[in-house]
């Protein structure tokens, strides 16, 4: 097969995009292009697929992202057997262009995957007017119902499905835990791995960082909002903490090998009430003892496998409590981190939903296209 994945939003080098889903595509021989905002986070495409840059939907300026979007659906729609969608802003250019399609040829098989809760996640956007919210959210709420009718759909959480009157596949979104066991966890350093907001609790990494300096170093590996851009910077400065802002997947994983723990300090949020923290599950991964907040999925996993601390939301203090109770007792970090390992090898590997993820493509290309599937063999790795 042929697989336009379009993003405007996530970094190119996003995990569940780039590192599982197109890498299970290459390793079944499909080709893909993949098209992103690359020049926009300073990314190049890699070179085992064919790059697209697109402009980055930001804030309140996704006008031309959509326009160049629409634009690039028109010209290589005709040219796939599917669309992989990876955001819901991205519904907005669909209408017409598939409407031309339609007239012109075969339509490719167009896939939403449904990454998050968009309605619940606009509370947290502060780039939207507050009077807008509650309009905004019953607006997406109608436009999921007519994207559950026009298009297919992946959910990457069991919770996603109460949104939808159909069901839907899962594809979870998991960790590929390394092969080799992890280095056993340190005493003196514990890492952040993800987006840094103020209600994935990047102040209150701060503050917790203040209070375990200077015995135990905190590192913030990933980029930032703007409103909490400069409290970082000046954190990383005067070495409260090390920030490194946006790295690699490989190179950040490679950070967490080793690590005291692993930090989730999410706020309580609607949002976060329905999404497993994919941090979580690469703590767990590598070996690496996790401290989150209730979240409800993030404690689950931690108090099922016995793989961290739970701590109260926006209370450093405790977080840093957390932190020395495993720093000051080796066999609690050994134990913790070595449950949250088993446990990701045996149920939480991604491996294990490669083949259904790249399976349940094909079918819906089998399907609509009366039964006959074929491969061009040039195109293929």
């Amino acid at each position: 097969m042929r697989i336009l994945v379009v993003t405007v939003v996530h970094h190119p080098e996003d995990a569940r995009i780039l590192h599982r889903e197109i890498a299970a595509l290459r390793d079944r021989g499909h080709h893909v292009v993949y098209a992103a905002p690359f020049a926009a986070r300073d990314s190049t495409p890699r070179p085992y697929v064919e790059g697209v840059d697109l402009p980055r939907a930001a804030g309140r300026d996704r006008g031309a992202a959509l326009r160049a979007a629409r634009a690039l659906l028109a010209e290589r729609g005709p040219e796939v057997d599917v669309v992989l969608l990876h955001d819901p802003e991205l519904l907005l250019a669909l209408p017409g262009t598939l409407r031309r399609l339609r007239r012109t040829g075969p339509v490719p098989v167009t896939v939403w995957d449904v990454h998050e809760d968009t309605a619940a996640a606009l509370v947290m956007k502060c780039w939207v007017p507050r009077l807008l919210r509650a309009p905004l959210r019953t607006a997406v709420r109608a436009a999921e119902r007519l994207a559950e009718r026009r298009l297919r759909l992946l959910l990457a959480e069991y919770a996603y499905q109460d949104r939808f009157r159909r069901d839907h596949p899962v594809i979870p979104n998991l960790a590929s835990p390394p092969v080799d066991p992890p280095s056993p966890p340190g005493d003196d350093r514990v890492v952040y791995l993800g987006q840094l907001s103020r209600a994935r609790g990047a102040l209150d990494l701060i503050a917790m960082a203040r209070l375990l300096a200077p015995g135990i170093r905190v590192e913030a590996i990933g980029t930032a909002d703007p409103d909490v851009r400069e409290a970082l910077t000046a954190a990383d400065r005067d070495g409260v903490l090390r920030w490194y802002g946006f790295l690699p997947n490989d190179r950040a994983l490679g950070r967490l090998t080793g690590a005291l723990a692993g930090l989730s300090l999410l706020h309580d949020q609607p949002n976060y009430r329905h999404s497993r923290p994919t941090k979580v599950v690469e703590y767990m991964a590598h070996g690496v003892p996790v401290v989150t907040t209730p979240t409800p999925l993030s404690a689950e996993l931690v108090e099922r496998y016995g793989c961290g601390l739970v701590v109260p939301y926006e209370d450093p203090p405790a977080a840093a409590a957390a932190v020395r109770r495993l720093a000051g007792d080796t066999g609690l970090r050994l134990r913790v981190a070595r449950l949250g390992r088993e446990a990701a090898v045996s149920e939480l590997d991604w491996r294990q939903w490669a083949a259904a993820f790249v399976d349940q493509l094909e079918a819906w290309v089998k399907e609509e296209s009366g039964g006959a599937v074929s491969v061009d063999a040039e195109m293929t790795d």
